[in-house]
C-alpha cells in the first residue's frame, strides 16, 4: 500500500513536471529565433515572435506596444549593439497558456571601442494557437 502511494506520488510529479519541461523547450527554441533573426537583421521576423498586442519595456525608454512599434525598436538597437547571448535562468508555468522567464543576456556595443554588457531580463510568454508568443518584455543592465 505504502509503496502504491508513493508511486502514485512519482507519478504526479512527472506528469506536472512534464508541460513545464515542454514550454521550457519551446521558448528555448524561440530564442534561438530570437538571437538567429537579430544576427540577420530580420526585424520583422524578431517582431513576429510577438503577441500583436505586446508591450517592451526597454531600459530608460517608454514603452513599446504592438509588433510593428516592437520591430521597429529592435531595429534601431540594433544600430548600437550586436552579438546578443541569452540565456534562460527559469521558466515558471504560468497555467497551460502563459510562463514567465528569466534570464540573462551578454552583447556588444558597436564602435570605435566596443564594450561587453550584461544584463537580465524577465519575459512573460503568453500561448497564441500552437506558438509561444512574448508578450510582455523588460530588461536591463547589471548582474
Amino acid at each position: 500500500m505504502i509503496m502504491r502511494n508513493i508511486a502514485s506520488a512519482i507519478a504526479i510529479v512527472i506528469a506536472l513536471s512534464a508541460p513545464a519541461l515542454a514550454q521550457k523547450a519551446e521558448i528555448e527554441a524561440n530564442n534561438a529565433k530570437w538571437i538567429e533573426m537579430f544576427n540577420k537583421g530580420d526585424f520583422s521576423g524578431i517582431a513576429s515572435l510577438y503577441s500583436a498586442d505586446a508591450t517592451a519595456l526597454p531600459p530608460g525608454s517608454a514603452m513599446v506596444q504592438g509588433r510593428p512599434a516592437i520591430e521597429v525598436m529592435w531595429k534601431s538597437m540594433a544600430e548600437q549593439v550586436t552579438d546578443p547571448k541569452l540565456t534562460t535562468v527559469d521558466v515558471k508555468p504560468l497555467g497551460s497558456s502563459a510562463a514567465r522567464e528569466i534570464g540573462t543576456f551578454v552583447l556588444k556595443t558597436k564602435g570605435s571601442t566596443p564594450q561587453e554588457v550584461t544584463g537580465k531580463y524577465v519575459v512573460v510568454w503568453e500561448k497564441v494557437g500552437d506558438d509561444w508568443k512574448l508578450a510582455t518584455d523588460i530588461w536591463n543592465d547589471g548582474k
